[in-house]
């Protein structure tokens, strides 16, 4: 296994170079830039326009703009944000943890809320609580995103229970501690609930549908036979078999972490890292778009290990050699 880890950890390296350097080109494909809008303002000059260009080294040729900005990432400097003249981790990482926070909770939720469902399901086939649960599944799978979150805003400002965006409070520092806790926890809970309304559907249905397949396999029948519980049967030999194809879901969304939360983050108007890389790409912020375009990479690459690795462990029979 630990062989297996570092040859994936290699590997990270060339595909790393290719996805930035695919990006950059991508990135500086789109008509003008930062700059382009300055020299709009009559009250900016065209001196002051080239000598910022020369400072950011955007003056010179697309591909030694690249080779500039990679040998500052292997020094592991992501650059200085042109719209707000801060250093990209600074501002990466000023948002990373709050996306971090609300994506962590809601895959949390989403897994303990969708898994025992679909067992349910699985085990009580064409009863009454599964075709009811199907089809909400069918309706959350079918609904986007953004529309549920408008619905969810709208129905917190009708009730008039719950704040309808942000983070905290105006007033947050004045709390005291479990105010301050209570009051994060109520401007969590619109955004997490738009994560799980949307994302447990499809957990579900995969989850009813694995169960059923692995307690039609002639291993369960056997178990069955040799006289064992009907709850030792399921969760303890078709439970292991039935979870494995949603282990590699699970590596799926620890790498969707910063996409997946995006919209949400964007409408409810959570401080995370989908609003700020929103914001540099209307602004045309070259290095923080950058800069968070390593951040989803990695993750990536990171959730496709962890996915194996928990395979691995969950399973005997996989070996990676």
């Amino acid at each position: 296994m630990s062989s297996y880890i570092l040859r994936r950890l290699l590997h990270t390296i060339p595909l790393m170079l290719g996805i930035t350097l695919v990006a950059f080109f991508i990135v500086q494909l789109a008509p003008g830039d930062y700059f382009t809008k300055l020299s709009l303002n009559p009250e900016i000059n065209p001196e002051t326009i080239s000598k910022l260009k020369e400072e950011f080294g955007l003056d010179k040729p697309l591909i030694n703009q690249y080779f500039m900005w990679l040998g500052r990432l292997l020094r592991a400097d992501l650059g200085q944000s042109i719209a707000y003249h801060l250093p990209v981790a600074t501002l990466v990482k000023e948002r990373l943890w709050n996306t971090l926070y609300l994506s962590l909770v809601s895959i949390i939720l989403t897994w303990l809320i969708a898994i025992p469902i679909g067992i349910h399901c699985a085990t009580h086939q064409y009863s009454f609580s599964d075709k009811t649960f199907s089809v909400i599944a069918f309706v959350g799978m079918s609904l986007p995103t953004f529309f549920v979150a408008f619905l969810f805003i709208f129905a917190a400002a009708y009730i008039d229970w719950l704040p309808t965006g942000g983070m905290t409070d105006y007033q947050h520092d004045s709390y005291a501690f479990w105010g301050r806790i209570w009051d994060y926890l109520k401007h969590l809970i619109i955004p997490v609930s738009v994560l799980v309304a949307t994302s447990i559907a499809g957990l579900l249905r995969l989850m009813r549908a694995n169960m059923l397949e692995v307690m039609r396999l002639p291993y369960v029948t056997a178990a069955r036979a040799k006289g064992l519980s009907e709850r030792v049967v399921i969760y303890r030999h078709a439970l292991r078999n039935a979870i494995n194809p949603l282990i590699t879901i699970f590596g799926y969304q620890l790498s969707g972490l910063l996409s997946g939360a995006a919209l949400t983050e964007i409408i409810t108007r959570w401080p995370g890292l989908g609003r700020l890389m929103l914001d540099a790409v209307l602004k045309q912020d070259l290095f923080l778009v950058m800069g968070g375009l390593v951040i989803s990479s990695l993750l990536l690459i990171a959730g496709n290990l962890a996915a194996d690795i928990l395979l691995a462990m969950s399973d005997p029979r996989i070996r990676y050699r």
